[in-house]
């Protein structure tokens, strides 16, 4: 009978594990059923401008995706997945395969803005136990030059900073927006029914123009009317 050749087991060390080794999910179910449909508006309406801002047009997006900051066992104790967030400077795949997560290890480079999303009563995401705690991990650990809570149930926003090693809180303007000064947006509620929902979704704006960013949904609709509109003066004419 031939001789099973067993490989050695992984070595448990940064030098060698990276996003293929690690798990992806933990299992845990959303409790909130918006989440989805927040994230594809601020995705959506965020794209086009991070590739015009962002240098090189290089950047992730994730997405619950898992940002892994320490590496230790069990492994999920190194690992937070914010609702969203976006790490500048990177590229949204690694040697053409998607991201099972991101690595901070490996890469280095810390998110410019995490976003969470409320679900309960927002103490988890405003824990701040250490190596434990949401605040704490994104404050000390990831070190996120944005954090951003976004309460549907109030409705209410809070927006950091990172200040030094604090998080700082961010002021809202006169309009009661949370501006992100390195991207040139503002963070505010706008009232609107999405996919059969009415909430105060979380939108953004343009800090140049004082603008809402259009999602690709109403960029859509916009481009429509403004055919239709065209038509109809073109129909008018003759």
């Amino acid at each position: 009978m031939a001789r099973m050749i067993v490989p050695p087991p992984l070595a448990f060390s940064e030098e060698f594990v990276d996003h293929r080794h690690l798990p992806d999910t933990d299992g845990s179910i959303s409790n909130n059923s918006t989440e989805h449909s927040q994230s594809s508006i601020l995705t959506s309406s965020l794209w086009p401008l991070l590739e015009e801002r962002l240098p090189g047009g290089r950047f992730f997006v994730g997405q619950d995706v898992g940002i892994y900051w320490r590496l230790t066992m069990p492994v999920l104790d190194g690992c937070k997945s914010p609702d969203w967030y976006l790490v500048p400077g990177v590229p949204g795949m690694i040697n053409g395969t998607f991201r099972r997560s991101y690595v901070m290890w490996k890469e280095k480079v810390s998110p410019l803005l995490v976003v969470e999303y409320v679900s309960g009563d927002g103490k988890e995401e405003r824990d701040r136990t250490p190596d434990r705690g949401k605040f704490w991990v994104y404050e000390q650990a990831v070190r996120a030059a944005n954090y951003v809570i976004y309460d549907s149930q109030i409705p209410l926003i809070e927006a950091y900073h990172l200040d030094g090693d604090r998080y700082a809180p961010i002021e809202a303007n006169a309009a009661r927006r949370y501006p992100i000064a390195e991207l040139g947006i503002e963070f505010g509620l706008r009232r609107a029914r999405f996919r059969g929902v009415d909430l105060d979704w979380l939108r953004v704006w343009d800090s140049t123009t004082e603008t809402m960013v259009l999602d690709v949904e109403e960029r859509g609709e916009m481009y429509r009317k403004q055919a239709d509109e065209a038509a109809q003066r073109a129909d008018s004419i003759v």
